[in-house]
């Protein structure tokens, strides 16, 4: 049995792919490991580029496109190693991360999942973890990352330096999430309700409930590249989004539910499917 499994979930990102296993094969963890590829019925290619420049990556390959969190869920039950990391498709590892990130968490065994510092193809570091989602950590964590897109100064600064020093968080990002076998067994894996989107966020609430903790890495920095998995359909990346907000919304905070589909409606946002369920 090997320690780590390595799963990405892909949709159609075929160079974003190719460039993160050709990291993964340059760089290769110490820790023994196998690396598995779920392609979420892409049309680009992707199957076929795994099965012909990839031969040793094992390959799952969904007739359907059934999002991030079963995605991911399909690779890690077809996996028994100790450790599994959740990895985007849109990111590019440096020699040691993953061996760096695996050594932290071996050093804290109250911890049940830990996620690396993200940075992007500029080294702009990314704000990938975060309090609770609540209404007013949602507006703070929005308004941080739209000013630090838009260049603005203190934003950035405030990003880096928050991004420097380890920490005990509420969540990480699933785009690198590294998790205990155990601990996600525990939880029930991702919950599949969410197609994409908060299921990151979910997943570690999860984990706390049980008394585990959540941490934050900058030992270990790893290249994210945002965004780009579903740069082909923003339209319904949208719409997937907003219907994951309202998911979760009902799930963890009922109350709230009511006054965030009249928030959605009246921008014009609520999902189709749910306009008239309130």
């Amino acid at each position: 049995m090997t320690n780590l499994a390595i799963i990405i979930v892909s949709h159609n990102t075929r160079a974003d792919l190719d460039r993160c296993l050709r990291s993964l094969h340059d760089n290769p963890p110490k820790v023994s490991h196998e690396i598995v590829v779920v392609d979420n019925a892409s049309c680009d290619g992707s199957s076929d580029l795994v099965r012909r420049r990839w031969p040793a990556i094992r390959l799952i390959e969904s007739s359907q496109n059934v999002g991030f969190a079963r995605g991911n869920n399909l690779g890690i039950r077809e996996t028994r190693s100790t450790l599994v990391l959740l990895l985007n498709s849109d990111t590019f590892v440096p020699a040691g991360m993953i061996d760096a990130l695996v050594s932290d968490l071996d050093a804290h065994a109250d911890t049940a999942a830990i996620g690396p510092r993200l940075v992007d193809a500029s080294h702009r570091a990314e704000l990938s973890f975060g309090a609770m989602m609540r209404p007013w950590s949602e507006v703070w964590q929005k308004a941080v990352r739209r000013l630090a897109d838009r260049d603005v100064g203190i934003a950035v600064r405030w990003i880096d330096r928050a991004t420097r020093r380890p920490r005990i968080v509420d969540w990480i990002s699933g785009a690198c999430l590294l998790v205990r076998r155990d601990d996600a067994e525990a939880v029930g894996l991702l919950d599949e309700r969410y197609f994409i989107y908060c299921e990151d966020v979910d997943f570690c609430a999860a984990l706390r409930a049980r008394g585990r903790r959540i941490r934050f890495s900058p030992t270990a920095e790893i290249t994210h590249v945002r965004g780009r998995s579903v740069a082909t359909a923003p339209s319904a990346t949208e719409a997937a989004y907003r219907r994951s907000q309202l998911s979760f919304y009902e799930k963890h905070h009922p109350g709230w539910l009511p006054w965030l589909k009249a928030y959605l409606r009246l921008r014009g946002k609520l999902p189709a499917q749910t306009a008239d369920n309130t």
